[in-house]
């Protein structure tokens, strides 16, 4: 019999999951591991456990438990689903490795069944494991508690029981103290006050456990609770920051992030520490949370753990970042499946993020009703209207609000139901008064949403009131947060409910749907007050001269509130402006601009990136599709913010200056100043502007540096750089150099150009990219030039990567080097690929390639324009293969959208001709396919391709 089963004290976890069958016998059984344990003494002589060989055994009887044990755990998570009852079992389990290694330990290996009084011990559970939850890679948090110092038998079996521990793959944090270091430490240390708030006798001396309860209450829990409020409630704040404070990041940390487990966990601690209660039911009976609200939080618990124990479980490691990668299999284990614009993993996500919302809602208005009650007498939420009255002032115009400490609160709660309009009124009231949101109002707030019906979608003041708070001028994307937090804004626009919480699976969006609407709200508020004229000069400079400013709201409020159709979300959300926007008091013409704003919004990013636009029938078609100076700045405001709010780093100075471009190219067009000079008139003039540049040259040699270029070369090239690379061509030349290579850093575009002048090579651009490729450079830009004398002139754009211009220049040269060596062949690029750490992808992806073909974009140019998933060397293969086509390319635009790339190329045949002939169009896709579907033999991999297969002959 073990030692805890002679004293009598067999404690049990406190499981969150008590009333529901655990089904512990199948996990383990405590008799039959006791015994086969037992079964390993050989005799009843001193020391007789204490070979290398028993211990071997134990390890093995205890491996075998363990592992029985988890993946009993784990069959019984995907029958029953219960992540909380998946948790309890976990820790159950390790309950019982540890008893049972504790009760061996004493009657066998150290041979001391009863213990003096300076030899007691109890083991206690602490932190999460002393919650009696424990996912399958969590750490197991152990308190050695001691009556006073460590004795030798103690230290043992401590030691002893570790190691078994640590051998059996687990991860362990432990700690040895007496109850008065504990008590000591706990005063001063909130770290160590939180894992003892939770503790839990898992075996051992129960008296030991009980003292220290006793003392621990008294002396560090009584008196102090508005300390540890505020320690903790500080501690989530630096948390939910280092996350980003949001929680609608697509790859969320389930465990860590902003409406994750985390936050459950503060709740149970302040609940603990405050309330003295330790369960969700305790906290409705003590009028925190509604009954609703209690299951609210329930269910979300329980799906949090069951998210983190199947990820725990497919990883074999304690992995709390759903990333990419494991979502779909995730998605998978919980059962969901696709449904006509939605996959099974944005489905899981969406419900994912709704849930960490939940969390994040109603452990905000318990973290703050606490925060508010430190100036209260009265307990918990009794009473709150009594209370607020005395600390209250009334908002002008208004009997329903008032102002609580700089926050909107109600002032009854009938307040709503009386006249639901209050339901947007209050947010109203909130952004003219520049207030923030009692948590009894919010509370209140949405415990009315069933008072949100058709009545109120069509009432004319509630929707203006809506249009007030999005154009409010101080700061409407915070209100619009809260109202959509709420629950008010889906409810009150139904298609934007649809919205809620949504992902995109994909690499690119760093947020959920309308998270991302809402911080498109934000930068055109940043826009509109001045605070982005050093990044945004241009759109600056005319966002004051907008007329139809609440068309470019509503229009950034709901341009992507289509997105998880089956249809493309741009038609189909100009539909939906259709029918929405006179609903809002838009007229037909203000209805319209919102209709066509949806509809294009992804046109000006998509020409600015994907386009030439050097070139003249690139800047006509866009004009006639803007048709308005008007319309173009409105479409170039809303591209800004439309790219700014996809997440960090998605915005630079790069794409920044193309839209600059875009919209300088098309103005004059729109206004009336753009002269329809021909092709040949325009390069005479450029011709005399290079002269005149150059004007301290010899007349011979500025002669032959205008007459070493063609003419695409001046239509395509700033003057300016123009009489940079005339300096650079004649000191190469000058120098006897027949490779050469200049870097130029721009820190307001975000970019480094490499030029590159070389003897032509029809793979030229193809180890120009390899070469940048190998150094992790992403290549934004190309323009290739032949000069007259045969040899190549390429310009390469990269996006920058160092902040100081010198590493961007040093980076340059090894680029340069780089390109060298593979030309003279001292390199080879398959090596120089390998030896670059390939980035993040994901198998779980799939992205068929595109291939399309146009000769209508240019009036010169066919335009191939290539779709796929982008992987290290791509765009080196891509140029290769139009090489093997025996293309000349003019030009290249490089756009990565996460694990997506789209690169256009603007190519003529080797006579400079577009190229025509449905049988060479087939060639040119086939071969591109290729690129894609069979990347084995092309210039970045060892082997090599057939030669039908290189030149587009076969597949």
């Amino acid at each position: 019999m073990s030692v805890s089963q002679k004293s009598g004290i067999r404690f049990a976890a406190r499981h969150p999951t008590d009333g529901e069958d655990l089904r512990l016998s199948e996990i383990v059984d405590p008799h039959a591991l006791r015994a086969s344990l037992w079964a390993l003494v050989p005799s009843e002589r001193p020391g007789a456990c204490a070979t290398p060989e028993v211990r071997a055994k134990v390890l093995a009887v205890l491996k075998a438990a363990n592992a029985a044990g988890r993946k009993a755990a784990e069959a019984m998570l995907f029958e029953d689903g219960g992540g909380l009852l998946c948790a309890a079992r976990i820790s159950a389990l390790q309950d019982e490795l540890i008893r049972a290694i504790y009760d061996f330990a004493l009657q066998h290996r150290f041979a001391a069944p009863n213990l003096s009084a300076g030899e007691r011990m109890a083991i206690l559970a602490v932190g999460g494991y002393g919650r009696g939850t424990l996912a399958p890679g969590s750490d197991i948090d152990l308190l050695f508690l001691l009556p006073y110092k460590q004795t030798a038998l103690g230290e043992q079996v401590a030691e002893y029981l570790l190691y078994l521990l640590w051998d059996l793959g687990l991860k362990v944090g432990h700690a040895t103290r007496s109850v008065e270091e504990s008590v000591r430490l706990s005063e001063t240390d909130f770290t160590i006050r939180t894992a003892i708030l939770e503790r839990r006798l898992v075996c051992g001396d129960a008296e030991l456990f009980t003292e220290l309860g006793r003392r621990f209450d008294a002396e560090v829990v009584e008196g102090t609770g508005r300390a540890f409020i505020a320690a903790k409630l500080a501690e989530r704040d630096a948390r939910h920051a280092k996350g980003g404070d949001t929680r609608y990041l697509v790859e969320p940390n389930v465990k860590e992030g902003k409406g994750g487990l985390r936050d459950l966990h503060t709740l149970f601690w302040i609940a603990k520490d405050h309330y003295r209660v330790d369960t969700r039911d305790a906290l409705v009976a003590a009028g925190v949370f509604s009954r609703r609200e209690g299951q609210i939080f329930g269910k979300a618990e329980d799906f949090l753990w069951a998210v983190r124990c199947h990820m725990h479980f497919l990883t074999g490691k304690a992995e709390e970042r759903l990333s990419f990668d494991i979502q779909p299999e995730i998605a998978a284990r919980l059962g969901y499946t696709s449904h006509p614009g939605l996959t099974d993993v944005e489905r899981f996500m969406k419900h994912y993020f709704l849930i960490a919302k939940d969390v994040g809602d109603l452990t905000g208005i318990f973290c703050a009703a606490l925060e508010e009650e430190k100036a209260k007498d009265v307990p918990g939420l009794r009473g709150f209207v009594q209370s607020l009255r005395r600390r209250s002032r009334a908002i002008p115009g208004t009997l329903s609000f008032l102002v609580d400490n700089g926050r909107i609160t109600v002032a009854d709660r009938q307040v709503f139901a009386k006249d639901p309009v209050n339901l947007l009124r209050i947010f109203k009231l909130a952004a003219v008064h520049r207030l923030e949101y009692h948590p009894d109002a919010l509370k209140l707030i949405r415990r009315s949403l069933r008072l949100i019906d058709n009545d109120l979608r069509n009432n004319r003041e509630a929707n203006s009131l809506l249009i007030d708070v999005l154009t409010d001028r101080e700061d409407p994307a915070f209100h619009l947060r809260r109202m959509n937090e709420a629950g008010v804004l889906g409810r009150f626009v139904p298609d934007f409910g649809k919205i809620v919480a949504m992902m995109q699976f994909n690499m690119y969006h760093h947020y959920t749907v309308d998270e991302h609407l809402l911080r498109s709200i934000a930068e055109l508020t940043k826009l509109e007050r001045g605070n982005l004229g050093g990044e945004l000069p241009v759109t600056s400079g005319f966002i004051s001269t907008i007329r139809d400013r609440v068309p470019l709201y509503v229009a950034l409020l709901i341009h992507d509130i289509a997105k998880g159709r089956p249809e493309d979300h741009s038609i189909a959300g100009a539909e939906i402006a259709e029918e929405l926007c006179p609903r809002l008091g838009l007229d037909a013409g203000e209805t319209e601009l919102v209709a066509w704003l949806v509809r294009d919004h992804l046109v000006m990013s998509m020409v600015a990136q994907q386009r030439d636009l050097n070139d003249r029938k690139t800047i006509r078609d866009f004009a006639a599709r803007v048709q308005t100076l008007d319309r173009l700045k409105l479409l170039t405001i809303l591209t800004v913010c439309d790219i700014r709010a996809v997440g960090p780093g998605v915005w630079n100075g790069w794409k920044g200056q193309l839209i600059r471009t875009l919209y300088a190219e098309t103005e004059p067009m729109l206004t009336g100043g753009y002269s329809e000079s021909s092709r040949s008139q325009r390069t005479e003039a450029a011709k005399a502007e290079l002269r005149a540049r150059l004007s301290t040259w010899d007349a011979a040699e500025r002669d032959a540096a205008v007459d070493q270029h063609y003419q695409n070369y001046f239509l395509s090239v700033p003057l300016e750089e123009q009489a940079r690379q005339a300096e650079f061509v004649r000191a190469s030349d000058a120098a006897g150099r027949s490779f050469a290579t200049m870097a130029h850093t721009d820190r307001f575009r975000g970019v480094t150009e490499i030029t590159v002048l070389a003897a032509d090579h029809p793979r030229l651009l193809s180890l120009i990219a390899g070469g940048c490729a190998s150094a992790g450079a992403n290549i934004a830009d190309a323009q290739i030039f032949t000069m007259t004398d045969g040899r190549a002139l390429d310009i390469v754009t990269l996006n920058r990567e160092f902040a100081e211009d010198a590493d961007e220049l040093r980076r340059a040269e090894r680029i340069a080097r780089t390109i060298e060596s593979l030309l003279n062949g001292r390199e080879a690029m398959p090596a120089l690929i390998a030896r670059r750490r390939a980035p993040r992808t994901s198998p779980s992806f799939a992205f068929p390639p595109r291939i399309d073909i146009h000769n209508e974009l240019s009036n010169r140019l066919t335009v191939l324009e290539v779709e796929g998933l982008d992987r290290p060397g791509l765009l080196a293969d891509l140029t290769g293969a139009i090489s093997d086509l025996s293309l000349d390319i003019r030009s290249a635009h490089i756009s990565t959208y996460g694990e997506k790339v789209v690169d256009v190329f603007y190519v003529t045949d080797l006579l400079g001709m577009k190229v025509t002939g449905e049988g060479r169009g087939e060639r040119i896709r086939r071969r591109l396919l290729a690129v894609f579907e069979d990347p084995d033999g092309e210039l970045s991999s060892p082997s090599v391709k057939p030669t039908p297969v290189a030149f587009g002959f076969v597949s």
